[in-house]
């Protein structure tokens, strides 16, 4: 078959020469959903900065075996380094944040508890929640072309997010529709820490306390934009201004 080269993501170490053996649900999705066959070709990557030229050597309904032919080096990391501090959102539109923030670059995914948040995960439901968010950074690392698939942390206190920033993580920036400062008045960076508010903004409280702990104000225009496309379209607006968009 030609055409797209599907993209898998293995959680393991992956070497040129080896013969790796993938489990009903990848042999199913592979096989039935994309119609591959023996002999077609997959690129696999696990995190390392390499991408890995696989064949498939046998597929059935139960299994997948392939075998790994070259390690490849493509250059599809943005010298910009972003840590996404997300605040929590309900349902997909947490999904699609953390999705588009995968697609877009971002290298760490920190979820934020605001003031607003009900019910704080925890427990059972925490673990759930975070497999869950990181099958779908998973998916849209494999669909983007990542090299890497962003660690998203537990959530944690908007407070205790900026306790733990430090001079290293770069500039600090924080959503703020009110601030009249954009994105392109900034001096260029190379390290990026962001802060977006849930589905209800971020608290006047909430917006001082990141400004007191080193963070800039900063609005993308004159739209208030919702939480779910807040962090992209910033995301997107620094990759252009500063990393490899555009």
């Amino acid at each position: 078959m030609t055409g797209h080269v599907p993209r898998v993501y293995l959680d393991e170490t992956i070497s040129a020469g080896q013969t790796l053996t993938l489990a009903r649900e990848r042999a199913h999705h592979l096989g039935t959903v994309l119609r591959r066959r023996a002999g077609d070709a997959l690129l696999l990557f696990n995190g390392d900065g390499r991408e890995y030229r696989a064949r498939i050597e046998h597929l059935d309904r139960k299994s997948l075996r392939l075998t790994v032919e070259q390690a490849l080096l493509p250059a599809r990391e943005s010298a910009l380094s972003i840590t996404l501090i997300q605040g929590l959102a309900q349902g997909d539109r947490m999904d699609y944040a953390i999705a588009k923030a995968v697609e877009l670059g971002v290298q760490r995914i920190q979820p934020a508890e605001t003031r607003g948040v009900k019910n704080r995960l925890k427990g059972e439901r925490l673990e759930k929640k975070l497999g869950h968010w990181r099958r779908v950074a998973i998916s849209a690392a494999e669909q983007a072309g990542r090299l890497i698939v962003p660690p998203i942390e537990p959530p944690l206190a908007l407070a205790d997010c900026l306790a733990a920033v430090s001079p290293d993580d770069g500039l600090g920036l924080v959503l703020d529709p009110a601030s009249p400062t954009g994105l392109s008045g900034l001096s260029p960076a190379t390290r990026v820490t962001l802060i977006i508010g849930p589905e209800a903004g971020l608290t006047d409280a909430e917006i001082s306390l990141a400004r007191e702990g080193g963070f800039k104000a900063v609005s993308l225009g004159p739209r208030v934009l919702r939480t779910e496309t807040a962090g992209p379209a910033a995301l997107a607006a620094l990759q252009t201004l500063w990393g490899d968009l555009g």
